[in-house]
């Protein structure tokens, strides 16, 4: 599925050459065919999925998915060195998430108050 970025650019192509009409055709244009193709994979996921190769090969491209999160995530991580506080809300995003089980939700809530603050504050100091 394309981005909100692309989306807003396939707008605001289709605004200016024709209008409403045209910023609807883009927008269609660029969301119905990756519609489409989820849904054949998911009714071919459905017919084949008892084999185990299918089964094996969606289990390798979660493992891909959790690798480039992961990647992201240290990435950003070493950032967070040059303000030491910002640790606080890493490890109690962990302790939230992984330790007490809670769903994103809930984790957000929880912890976007503290980087709020931790935030600011690093933001005043620099």
């Amino acid at each position: 599925m394309p981005g909100p970025n692309v989306i807003n650019m396939g707008v605001c192509v289709g605004a200016r050459y024709c209008g409403a009409r045209g910023a609807l055709a883009a927008v269609l244009g660029l969301t119905v065919g990756p519609i489409l193709m989820v849904i054949l994979l998911a009714m071919l996921y459905q017919h084949f999925s008892y084999l185990e190769y299918i089964r094996g090969a969606l289990k390798g491209i979660a493992a891909v998915g959790v690798g480039l999160i992961a990647g992201t995530g240290f990435k950003m991580l070493k950032d967070e060195f040059s303000y030491p506080p910002m640790l606080l809300v890493v490890g109690l995003t962990l302790l939230a998430g992984i330790y007490f089980d809670l769903a994103l939700g809930w984790v957000v809530l929880i912890v976007a108050p503290v980087a709020f603050i931790f935030a600011r504050r690093k933001a005043r100091r620099l």
